[in-house]
């Protein structure tokens, strides 16, 4: 009977541990706004890096730094002539089946370069509400926007220069917060 008693409590703590489970959840703040990422598990280089990095304050000195409507709305290191040599800094692509850019898809820039190797130092959401899939498999999507797109909406709308970059600086703050499944809910729901 106790061993009984203990299964059954064991399985009751146990769910209730599994129900509480937190996730990593992408947190871009701007001066437009705040746009929330589910990052995605099946890109799990993607996915690790962005929390290194966003953890680590990268971003927060950058900005988008390339904008385009019916694009993308694109942040972190600008594209250099050299483009990115940096081994430290270069992604082997993730390619999944299903995953696609879809209007606020999160993808990771890249140069042209032969293995589609990615800039961890670069994402990129897309603003087609029509999706960017010319871009699949070619660029890796490692999250999509939950809560967020009116203001990449408002982003790529900005008076930009020749270069496409916003001509007043688009800021970022890049953090990462743990949210159970309940609370990503109730924050899509707001």
């Amino acid at each position: 009977m106790k061993k009984s008693i203990f299964l059954v409590i064991a399985c009751i703590l146990s769910s209730f541990s599994f129900a509480q489970e937190k996730n990593p959840i992408g947190l871009i703040e701007t001066p437009k706004g705040k746009i929330y990422i589910r990052l995605f598990d099946e890109t799990p280089n993607h996915k690790q890096s962005f929390i290194e990095l966003a953890k680590a304050g990268y971003w927060d000195s950058l900005t988008f730094n390339r904008v385009i409507p019916n694009f993308v709305a694109q942040g972190g290191c600008p594209d250099t002539e050299e483009g990115f040599k940096d081994p430290e800094y270069l992604l082997e692509p993730e390619f999944v089946k299903g995953i696609t850019h879809i209007y606020g898809a999160v993808g990771a820039g890249r140069d042209d370069n032969p293995g589609k190797l990615s800039a961890r130092c670069q994402f990129y959401i897309v603003q087609n509400k029509d999706g960017l899939h010319r871009l699949d498999n070619d660029y890796t999507v490692f999250g999509q926007v939950i809560k967020g797109m009116d203001i990449i909406d408002q982003i790529v709308y900005q008076k930009r220069d020749s270069k496409d970059e916003p001509v007043i600086p688009i800021t970022l703050k890049v953090s990462i917060l743990y949210l159970s499944k309940a609370e990503q809910e109730k924050l899509t729901n707001l």
